[in-house]
């Protein structure tokens, strides 16, 4: 949301045909959570898809609760405090009425869309840690790390006043900084706490279901052009360049996945297919405003390419990162965010410029002090809140309920019984599961 391209304080009045795109953007991005839960769902074994499932949907309900009662206000109301985070002014949505305005689009919209944002950022870093994380451990990380990690990161990028965007002067159109690096970095710092799963490095733990992860990879991809797009705050030229580049960028890191992989391995997979065009999405998020085509084209490619090694570091390093968040999202973001510094044209962002269109090394600098700065504050709070919460109710299942299943053990349910659950005999006709007499 880079106020440079949607210039909301120059704005006067209700525009209708903004808030008609940001209304459908929003929708777009509410989309995603779920397509991230089919996409993850897919990747992990069958005894577990129901908890992947879950921990995505229930962050929905989580974060609209923290967003509603302080979130936004921390986020979005006036800075507070030397550009790291809001007043309270907004808490419980104080203030705001279905006429107030953000720019020229409802508060109310404006707040929604944002929202969407964050409890998607939150679902993201359950991937990390698939498998293994006791699910009542993390109803109590949701909330905790909403308001101590996304919120603070939000407002320094994208806040009134917040010090990355107006005294750094990096850029972040839709979230590589505050959506990507902040969940790969809190992902990471997760993975340290539990540790890895039962048989990590000599088990193998493919996707059950990869038709399931294409289906997500797609309402992801589907949903990213709201997430990009609407992130101009506006119906105008900026939000159409910027779905563009998002959908360039998407089948750039695809064919740079798919083309390392028939490099390496001798054959490239859907597997690898959705990945990349996910990777491709990821890197361009911060980027998708501030570049042209040509930068959109080359973001997709590098990712596609990076990531599909970076996402193998995981058994060099002897970090567990089940889903791989790390080696996609926070190395994808990390490669947007940084290729701003050569690829940002003045055309889009109003004036900065890149490298390689003539603005020397500034802006890459600061991109960079930026990555390292949301980087390490987002891995060692969060490393903190998940110690602090695996010493007081213990974060990880037990290995009992690791080797049965998180579905079978915690939900008492199962993906693939046909709808019977753990625990209950089976119908033996339709007939007497809808009705008190047994079957004749």
């Amino acid at each position: 949301m880079q106020t440079e391209n949607a210039p909301l304080a120059a704005a006067t009045g209700l525009d209708t045909g903004d808030t008609a795109w940001l209304l459908a953007a929003t929708a777009l991005v509410l989309l995603m959570t779920p397509g991230l839960a089919l996409f993850y769902g897919g990747m992990v074994r069958t005894k577990s898809v129901l908890n992947m499932l879950l921990m995505s949907f229930v962050s929905i309900a989580l974060v609209t609760v923290v967003w509603l009662v302080a979130g936004y206000s921390l986020a979005f109301g006036d800075d507070a405090f030397a550009g790291l985070i809001g007043g309270l002014e907004h808490a419980g949505m104080a203030g705001i009425t279905p006429n107030s305005l953000t720019g020229t689009v409802p508060t109310f919209l404006f707040s929604t869309f944002e929202l969407t944002f964050a409890f998607l950022t939150a679902a993201l870093i359950s991937g990390a840690v698939a498998d293994r994380t006791k699910f009542a451990a993390w109803l109590v990380f949701v909330p905790v790390w909403t308001l101590l990690v996304y919120v603070p990161v939000a407002h320094w990028v994208w806040g009134p006043g917040g010090w990355i965007s107006q005294s750094l002067g990096g850029l972040d159109f839709a979230g590589g900084l505050v959506v990507e690096i902040a969940s790969g970095a809190s992902g990471l710092a997760l993975c340290l706490v539990l540790g890895p799963r039962l048989g990590f490095k000599k088990e193998a733990m493919r996707p059950h279901n990869l038709p399931m992860v294409m289906t997500g990879a797609g309402l992801l991809w589907f949903g990213w052009l709201g997430f990009n797009g609407g992130s101009a705050l506006a119906a105008n030229g900026v939000a159409a360049a910027s779905v563009l580049n998002t959908l360039i960028a998407g089948c750039t890191g695809l064919l740079g996945w798919l083309f390392v992989e028939h490099k390496r391995d001798g054959h490239p997979t859907t597997f690898g297919a959705a990945s990349g065009a996910v990777a491709g999405l990821v890197a361009i998020t911060p980027a998708c405003g501030v570049v042209g085509v040509l930068g959109a084209c080359v973001v997709g490619l590098v990712a596609g390419v990076v990531c599909s090694y970076a996402v193998a570091w995981k058994f060099r390093f002897d970090y567990d990162d089940s889903l791989d968040v790390v080696g996609v999202h926070f190395v994808g973001g990390v490669v947007g965010t940084l290729l701003i510094g050569l690829f940002a044209t003045a055309t889009m962002t109003g004036g900065k410029e890149g490298l390689f269109y003539g603005g020397g090394f500034g802006q890459l600098g600061r991109q960079a002090l930026a990555v390292l700065t949301v980087a390490a504050y987002t891995f060692l709070v969060t490393y903190g809140i998940g110690k602090a919460i695996d010493r007081a109710m213990g974060f990880r299942a037990s290995a009992d309920e690791e080797l049965t299943g998180l579905d079978q053990t915690v939900h008492a349910e199962s993906a693939y019984d046909h709808g019977v659950q753990a625990g209950h005999p089976a119908p033996h006709t339709a007939h007497s599961a809808l009705s008190k007499e047994p079957p004749a």
